[in-house]
Order: C-alpha cells, then structure tokens, then sequence
C-alpha cells in the first residue's frame, strides 16, 4: 500500500472572491500539512495535492461545503513519497491558458465520453478520430493507439493548430488529456470552431487507467509533480 495520496481535481465555476478564496483553501490545506498546488482564476480551480489520504479526505469535504465545489470530481493514485516540496495556491487569469480570458467553455460544452466507452470503441473497431490535447513533449512519452498529435509546445497554440484538422469537421472525434481539464476548453473551442461530433474523455487519461487500466495505450502519462510520469497501474514510472 502506497504511504501517500495524490489528487487531481478541477471544475470551471465563476469565482470572484479569489483572495478570500486563497487564503482559505491555503489554510485548510496546511493545516492538514498537504503539499501541491491550486490554481484559482475567474473561471474555476484547479488542484493537484498530495498527503495522508484521509487528511485529503477531510480536506476535499470541507472544500465541498462551497456549493461551488460540491461537484468536484477528484482523481487519486498513489505514491511512496510526497511529489511536491511545498504548497502553493496562486492567482491566474486563467486555470487553463489559452489567451482567451472571457472565452466560457460552458457556453458550448461538448458531451463527455466514460473511459468504458472510449475503449469499447476501440475494441469495437468504430470509426472515430482522437486527439491529444496535450504539450507534443507529453505525447512522446505516451498517448492512446493512433492519436493524432496536433504539435503545440503550450495549450494556447491548439486553437491555431486546429486548422490542420479541417476535413475532419463532421468525423466522430474524441479529446482527451492528462485529466480532462484541458479538453473541458479544448472540446469547446472545436465546436465553436465547426467541428460537429467532438467528445471529451471523462476524467482524462488518469480517469482511464483507473478504470481500464492500459488497454489501447502505449507508454506513460506525464504528470507535473516530482513522479514524472505514470504507468497505466498509476504506480510513477520512475
């Protein structure tokens, strides 16, 4: 049994007491001596912590009394040493950079697709199409079977690189990334773009592996913690 717990959670939610907000989750996260990182912007949260599970636990169900946060769907794995030095809860303009501040990806949300599914298409044979919404970089350690590769060096070139895919705009396609925030802005940005059956896998990649496992994947997933990067059996890959 792993000693320490690691979560990825995020959701897009207007927040407009930030300040208020940093201090708050920075208290409720040391004092129960978690370490990671939460980003706070006008569009939502984004959270990677790690501890004692159960201080984890108890720190997600106090977030959780913010109705904001209630719907927090929090993805875990584990490790034999913490992956973070020390903890961080920052102010951005935005959780997921695209350039686009005022860009809502609520405004046109793309359906998500459950892991089990994703990978009854495959076994199935169905046709569809899947991008990695991820930095080229991370998909040269890993990415699922004959993902296509749109080459971005920082998530704020995918929109740009979407016009390589323009014959693609009434093909079945599926997003994913490490865990699903990037394709909570990237589905959207496709839809608006004209892309007329895009799909996001739910909970991304580390959603995947915990409910599938490898199947249909090659490699290891990057994750931005001192473990590098994950196995499909989440253990790190180090």
């Amino acid at each position: 049994m792993n000693r320490y717990a690691n979560t990825a959670a995020y959701r897009f939610v207007r927040l407009d007491d930030r300040e208020a907000l940093r201090t708050r989750i920075h208290e409720a996260a040391q004092s129960r001596q978690l370490l990671g990182t939460v980003l706070l912007a006008s569009e939502g949260i984004n959270i990677f912590l790690a501890g004692r599970e159960a201080d984890l636990r108890d720190f997600f169900a106090e977030l959780g009394q913010d109705p904001r946060f209630a719907a927090l769907d929090v993805k875990w794995s584990g490790s034999d040493t913490l992956p973070f030095k020390r903890l961080r809860v920052r102010l951005k303009k935005e959780i997921v950079t695209v350039g686009a501040p005022d860009f809502d990806p609520t405004e046109t949300p793309a359906p998500y697709l459950p892991p089990a599914e994703l990978k009854r298409w495959y076994d199935e044979g169905r046709p569809f199409v899947i991008i990695d919404t991820r930095n080229r970089w991370e998909v040269e350690q890993g990415s699922f079977d004959n993902a296509l590769d749109p080459g971005v060096d920082s998530f704020g070139q995918f929109p740009a690189a979407l016009e390589q895919y323009a014959d693609l705009k009434d093909t079945p396609i599926v997003t994913f990334c490490t865990g699903g925030i990037r394709c909570e802005k990237a589905a959207p940005l496709m839809k608006k773009a004209g892309f007329n059956q895009v799909w996001q896998l739910e909970g991304g990649i580390l959603r995947y592996f915990e409910e599938v496992g490898g199947a249909h994947w090659h490699g290891n997933c990057v994750v931005f913690d001192d473990r590098g990067a994950l196995k499909p059996d989440l253990s790190p890959a180090g």
